[in-house]
């Protein structure tokens, strides 16, 4: 028999296959409810971020059907190959803690070396924001360009190509499916004002304040996509 490649798995697909053959072997059968996010966590020993990132596959793979403040119910039951549609795709929580680590430290970059023609950019970004936000409380294209003027002005395009390649993560289905249960009406308020803080830091050259102010932004999205589903209830 040839040798084959071994393919990392991610924590969430092991989470995901566990679930899945649980439903298979009739321990949760189609119309039931699964037991509440943080009982579930306990029960298989995981985190509630890894978990949520394992539901939000499955039901990508229509096996779950995920209501936000009623609960996570089976919606068939059989083996599936899941992760087709998911093959190589990182977990958002994932995703998040690698623009908090890569972020951080563009913004204190911008703040060392940006031109006051880039901050100009970058508050243009911004402007750009605010009036999408009026139409759409998650103006994602908009909000992508603010991320990647921060990048360009430090000067490093490797940087900006790694930010550009983590945005492209965050528009995926497994990301994006996420965000849509947890989506509010103040979200982009929430997000220009952060914002506005890493802009004023970068103008006034402040590098650590900068860097401070990209983390909050961060941590507080993080903060935002753990928020709770309201399903214990």
């Amino acid at each position: 028999m040839p040798i084959q490649t071994v393919e990392p798995r991610r924590l969430y697909r092991q989470i995901a296959d566990q679930i899945r053959t649980l439903i298979a072997e009739g321990e949760y059968t189609p119309g039931e409810r699964l037991p509440p996010e943080r009982d579930l966590a306990k029960q298989l020993g995981v985190s509630r971020p890894s978990l949520r990132e394992a539901l939000i596959a499955l039901e990508i793979e229509t096996l779950l059907d995920v209501r936000v403040g009623s609960g996570i119910y089976v919606t068939r039951a059989g083996q599936f190959d899941g992760g087709t549609e998911l093959h190589g795709a990182s977990g958002p929580f994932e995703v998040m803690r690698a623009r908090r680590l890569i972020e951080g430290e563009c913004a204190a970059l911008a703040a060392r070396l940006a031109t006051p023609q880039q901050v100009r950019a970058m508050r243009a970004a911004h402007s750009t924001i605010v009036e999408e936000a009026k139409r759409d409380h998650n103006p994602l294209d908009a909000d992508r360009q603010f991320h990647v003027r921060i990048a360009e002005a430090g000067g490093n395009s490797a940087l900006v190509l790694v930010v550009q390649t983590l945005w492209d993560q965050r528009m995926g289905p497994l990301y994006r499916t996420l965000e849509r249960k947890l989506e509010y009406p103040m979200m982009a308020a929430d997000t220009i004002r952060e914002h506005k803080a890493v802009i004023s830091a970068i103008a006034r050259h402040d590098v650590r304040g900068a860097r401070r102010a990209m983390h909050h932004h961060m941590d507080m999205t993080m903060k935002r996509y753990s928020k709770d589903w309201k399903v214990e209830q």
